[in-house]
């Protein structure tokens, strides 16, 4: 990885008419802010269909997409919808929040209306696809088919044990009854690997890459656990034995109780991504295992990982794409040898490194290059969110270190102290680029409502925006 730059703005982050970011015309837009402001990399989060808490981290699917950035306008241009079929609809009324309700209220009947005028259409192509993905496709599709017809409930409580156990003789018998939604939801997936591979072609015809998430649990609500139940730690009638999550820590004092099965998770990512981020690194070597009813994750335990067995796997899988350890968390020096064996860069965040009584790691003179530098993550504060809830003596001494001046602001000087780094690349925040305040966080760890719903306004990233930018990413040598 050469010396660059790249922003972090999540697909539902784009504005659109329609609730949240698609794949339309404003993903094609913000490809061409970044290419004018100078930026190698678009970080994304987790594009998979998400399940209840709307996290992208919490995905019915490790390969499937998701549903909701199939863009509504390119559909209205093949004819396969007419405008006033998704103009009237209530998708929200505020331009800077998503809505999920209303999203998932009408989202699913507009595309139905589509999937009804393009499955002849699109007959033979639709067959291709659904053949080069029979792997996971098939499984995924019948799952969703089913989930449905039990009201979305986890597939742990269907009231069909022989469907809930994945018995051959019902997979077949639901295939056939739910035949017309099994298509639907496939068709669905063709649908958004259509719009994604065209977007990915044009991004790389601008000299953008994408970088984006791989996280190594999967959701025990997916058709992963579902359909592969041999490949998880599950216990009679395929309940969960331990589930995953993260140990008390400075975000919550009952620790983040994930509900993930145990488990490696190592395709799906390459179809979408130039860059991956191993997400939750530390896992690798040893993981939280907390047992499955509990209500927080303070009775887990640490257990070891499968260290450098899966860090082989991964390179070896992806052959040829780039890597970078989400180590973020508790550490140790296990861990730190892990990520030096592994080869990959480890991610500095400055927002933890300005303490006035330590030198903390994350601090800009300990960005090694072979790093990623970050001010804040999708999980952290915006700069003006963080500055508001940190000790005053902190930031006093974050405005001496950064030489921060009232006609720069804070925003714009810790995106220079970011650029200056040794790091190799220097990723921001696209709030901290608006500079935005705390009520634009995308996520807040450990809690539930309000999160992942932060939208950008139209027209944010203009001309203006991308000249400063290019300015600041020329001056430490990053284009």
């Amino acid at each position: 990885m050469k010396r660059s730059s790249g922003v972090l703005m999540p697909m539902s982050s784009l504005p659109s008419p329609y609730g949240i970011g698609t794949m339309g015309k404003s993903a094609y837009q913000f490809v061409d802010f970044l290419k004018a402001s100078g930026q190698k990399y678009w970080q994304l989060l987790p594009l998979g269909p998400t399940s209840y808490g709307d996290s992208p981290y919490s995905s019915f699917s490790t390969f499937a997409g998701n549903p909701y950035y199939i863009d509504l306008d390119l559909l209205i241009k093949d004819k396969l919808l007419r405008k006033s079929e998704v103009a009237n609809l209530d998708w929200g009324d505020d331009p800077e929040r998503v809505d999920y309700g209303k999203i998932y209220e009408h989202r699913f009947t507009v595309l139905h209306k589509a999937f009804l005028r393009a499955r002849e259409r699109y007959a033979e192509d639709f067959a291709d696809f659904r053949r080069e993905n029979a792997s996971w496709l098939e499984n995924y599709a019948l799952y969703m088919a089913v989930k449905k017809h039990f009201g979305m409930v986890s597939w742990i409580d269907w009231p069909d044990a022989d469907i809930r156990l994945h018995k051959p003789e019902a997979v077949a018998a639901y295939a056939e009854k739910l035949s017309d939604d099994v298509d639907f939801y496939a068709f669905l997936q063709f649908l958004f690997f259509n719009q994604w591979e065209a977007l990915r072609d044009y991004a790389h015809e601008q000299g953008v890459e994408f970088i984006g998430d791989l996280p190594i649990y999967v959701a025990l609500d997916s058709a992963d656990v579902w359909s592969e139940p041999k490949f998880f730690q599950l216990g009679r009638d395929n309940v969960p034995t331990e589930v995953a999550g993260v140990p008390p820590d400075a975000f919550t004092e009952d620790g983040q109780l994930w509900g993930n099965p145990r488990i490696r998770r190592v395709d799906g990512a390459r179809k979408l991504f130039d860059v991956i981020r191993v997400d939750h690194f530390r896992g690798f070597e040893s993981y939280w295992a907390v047992p499955y009813g509990d209500t927080t994750a303070r009775r887990g335990r640490w257990k070891p990982g499968p260290g450098m067995d899966l860090v082989g796997v991964l390179k070896n899988w992806f052959s040829g794409l780039k890597f970078i350890a989400e180590d973020l968390g508790y550490t140790t020096p296990e861990v730190e040898k892990l990520l030096a064996d592994s080869g990959f860069p480890g991610m500095k965040v400055l927002e933890f490194g300005f303490y006035a009584d330590q030198d903390a790691a994350y601090m800009p003179h300990n960005c090694c290059e072979n790093s990623v530098c970050y001010i804040g993550t999708h999980d952290n504060e915006t700069v003006k969110g963080w500055i508001k809830s940190s000790l005053k003596k902190d930031i006093r001494y974050a405005e001496r270190y950064m030489r921060i001046t009232e006609d720069e602001g804070w925003c714009w000087g810790m995106i220079r102290t970011g650029m200056s780094t040794a790091s190799r690349l220097f990723v921001a925040q696209m709030q901290d680029l608006l500079e935005l305040p705390a009520s634009a966080r995308m996520n807040s760890p450990g809690t539930l409502g309000g999160n992942w719903q932060w939208r950008m306004l139209p027209g944010a990233a203009d001309k203006e925006l991308a000249k400063k930018l290019r300015e600041y990413t020329h001056l430490y040598r990053r284009v």
